[in-house]
């Protein structure tokens, strides 16, 4: 069997997510089928470097899978592409050893949010950005988002069931700037990973600070009391962008 790494980006509004569920449409599942035509009908089985949700986007998520012959890479590309759905595009595919694994293989994750801070809402943008129409004060969020970086135990941040038990984690880079051009705040944070909806409630506590409902002393108190119901309500998908995935050399 020959492994191979490959990058893909997906449009998630058609998609209940990236696992594999009973009955429902999964970016899994679609690389899967049309692996497994490539494949002569034989089942091909993709494992993804994360899980995003339902209606989440992707720009550079990582899958692995394995073929049982050698395939030239960018022909492999070329046919996977063109004979998968739409909204899914597969940037490369590249021969990796055995023991590549997409989602245990040490990483680094990024993440970018976007947010529509127009009034009226701009909608050509309401499946990609979430739109929140009160004023915000930049300055306040950056400010707040600084107070993210670090090692620190997120599980103030992370939805309830949960089953992780270890919730501590390294954000390296974490930033909030205006786009003026698009007008949209543009929310990145960088790290070794991150727990269910962690980014998408820490975007909600921020706007929360924004827009003065929060201190911005209130990222402390979460981080050390660790209770879900101190911090900010969990943002929309629509706004959540899989990034980029950096491995370990």
């Amino acid at each position: 069997m020959t492994r191979y790494k490959a990058v893909i980006s997906y449009d998630g509004r058609l998609f209940s997510g990236f696992q594999r569920q009973p009955n429902q449409r999964t970016v899994q599942e679609e690389l899967e089928t049309t692996l497994t035509k490539l494949n002569r009908g034989h089942l091909v089985n993709v494992h993804g470097a994360g899980r995003t949700d339902s209606g989440v986007h992707a720009l550079g998520q990582v899958i692995h899978f394995d073929l049982p012959d050698k395939r030239d890479c960018e022909k492999l590309r070329f046919a996977l592409d063109t004979q998968s759905a739409e909204d899914i595009a597969v940037i490369a595919v590249r021969e990796v050893s055995d023991d590549f694994h997409a989602r245990y293989a040490p990483h680094r994750k990024t993440y970018v949010f976007l947010v529509d801070n127009g009034r009226p809402k701009n909608p050509m943008m309401r499946h990609y950005a979430t739109h929140f129409s009160h004023h915000l004060d930049l300055h306040m969020m950056q400010s707040a988002i600084k107070k993210l970086v670090g090692t620190h135990d997120f599980t103030g941040f992370t939805a309830s069931g949960t089953s992780v038990e270890d919730k501590v984690r390294t954000i390296s880079e974490a930033s909030v700037v205006w786009d003026e051009g698009r007008q949209n705040l543009v929310f990145t944070f960088s790290g070794n990973g991150f727990l269910y909806k962690q980014v998408r409630n820490m975007v909600g506590t921020l706007l929360k600070i924004g827009n003065g409902r929060m201190p911005i002393e209130q990222i402390d108190r979460i981080l050390l009391e660790k209770k879900r119901d101190l911090a900010g309500p969990t943002a929309g998908p629509n706004g959540l962008y899989l990034k980029e995935i950096i491995y370990e050399d």
